[in-house]
């Protein structure tokens, strides 16, 4: 193998001197086959029926999408590979199929581990260090415990691989990083049917009060999207309009000045992902911050873009915003109608969209109300008590 990566190197070289663009298509030919020998070297006997003279067997569990496939791989793909140490078995992800395969003993010992991680990660919707150690004795060189979980009370006692066992979710998620993208969960009926809104309809436009998670579920929704591959990018845009004040002129570049602005959407992803993992979204524009200003003219393909505080845009900038969608992607826009920052007289375009669009097919239009309010106790009394004197309810 030295020799043929120095026979490569001396060709490259050469032809790289002579013509840099033979030089680039060998390059390509040379990774092709190198893929080819390496998918076939990756697979090679377990389609005969024997591996290296022993008798293989193979079998496949189907997951549900890449983000479970991600959960129960682990960090890195951590728990792939101790599952590989321990068992012997070989894994392999393909689209949304676990295949194993090696000898009849591995292959089971392999099955009944992954099954056994799955099963935790569906029950409490994540799968941490700690479910993983109570399936491995790490200090046996990884010996697979069969059937039975560590009893973590000292009590000696096995229990059974269904049990939820105590925990502390912020210590454990401190360890592995902050990932709650696939625990949100609606907690009102509301907030059900806007996340089943959000699921079925390529443009949803949501109102209501302040408190009820439109942000905040919009927010988890596409990055659940993007870690199911469903789109490749998530735009997230606000209208930059000051709530009754003039902060005049803001020093920075144009990201420092739009900030405090999309701050919110921010807060609800620095929530549910490592602060480092959001960093690395937005320097490598996955995550982009774009002011509504700056949407004209563009046409985003694979997104998921959200518009936050529709209630202050224009009728004119709403329409320009909404035309943005290009092919396979998805808009939520939210917002309070009743918390309008526009001057008097000028229409919202949030709800003059409410009232074009409802009735369009792949539309769907969701007003939540006060019952839907899911911060402190008193934030619903109070949005209860300035709607009982109409404050709010006449701006346009």
């Amino acid at each position: 193998m030295a020799v043929s990566v120095v026979s490569v190197n001396f060709w490259l070289g050469f032809l790289w001197n002579s013509s840099p663009k033979l030089a680039l298509n060998y390059a390509l030919q040379v990774s092709a086959i190198a893929r080819k020998v390496g998918e076939s070297t990756m697979y090679a006997g377990t389609t005969t029926g024997e591996m290296n003279g022993l008798a293989t067997t193979e079998t496949s569990l189907q997951l549900h999408g890449q983000s479970e496939a991600q959960s129960l791989f682990g960090p890195q793909d951590d728990y792939l590979r101790r599952a590989r140490r321990v068992t012997g078995a070989t894994i392999l992800l393909r689209g949304n199929v676990v295949e194993i395969s090696g000898s009849a003993d591995s292959v089971d010992r392999c099955e009944h581990l992954l099954r056994t991680w799955l099963r935790t990660l569906r029950t409490n919707s994540e799968l941490l260090e700690s479910d993983v150690a109570r399936t491995l004795d790490d200090k046996d060189e990884g010996e697979f415990l069969d059937n039975e979980f560590l009893d973590i009370s000292g009590s000696g006692a096995p229990m059974p691989a269904t049990a939820v066992i105590p925990r502390s979710r912020e210590i454990q998620a401190a360890r592995m990083g902050k990932d709650k993208v696939s625990g949100v969960k609606p907690k009102t009926e509301g907030q059900r049917l806007y996340m089943k809104a959000m699921n079925d309809h390529p443009l949803v436009l949501c109102d209501g009060p302040a408190g009820c998670g439109k942000t905040y579920l919009a927010v988890a929704l596409a990055l659940q999207a993007l870690r199911d591959e469903e789109v490749r990018k998530i735009v997230l845009v606000r209208p930059a309009v000051e709530a009754g004040e003039k902060l005049g002129f803001l020093p920075g570049d144009m990201f420092a000045k739009v900030n405090p602005f999309v701050r919110p959407l921010l807060d609800a992803m620095h929530d549910m992902l490592d602060f480092d993992q959001v960093r690395r979204y937005i320097a490598n524009d996955v995550i982009e911050i774009a002011p509504l200003a700056f949407m004209r003219g563009r046409t985003l393909n694979d997104t998921f873009m959200i518009l936050d505080e529709g209630q202050n845009t224009t009728i004119t900038q709403m329409k320009m915003f909404l035309t943005r969608m290009g092919i396979n992607s998805r808009i939520v826009v939210t917002g309070d109608a009743t918390q309008n920052d526009l001057p008097n007289g000028v229409t919202s375009g949030l709800r003059d969209g409410i009232r074009r669009l409802s009735g369009i097919e792949g539309v769907a239009i969701v007003k939540l109300s006060g019952q839907d309010i899911v911060r402190h106790r008193l934030v619903r009394e109070i949005v209860s008590a300035y709607e009982a004197d109409g404050v709010g309810s006449e701006a346009s």
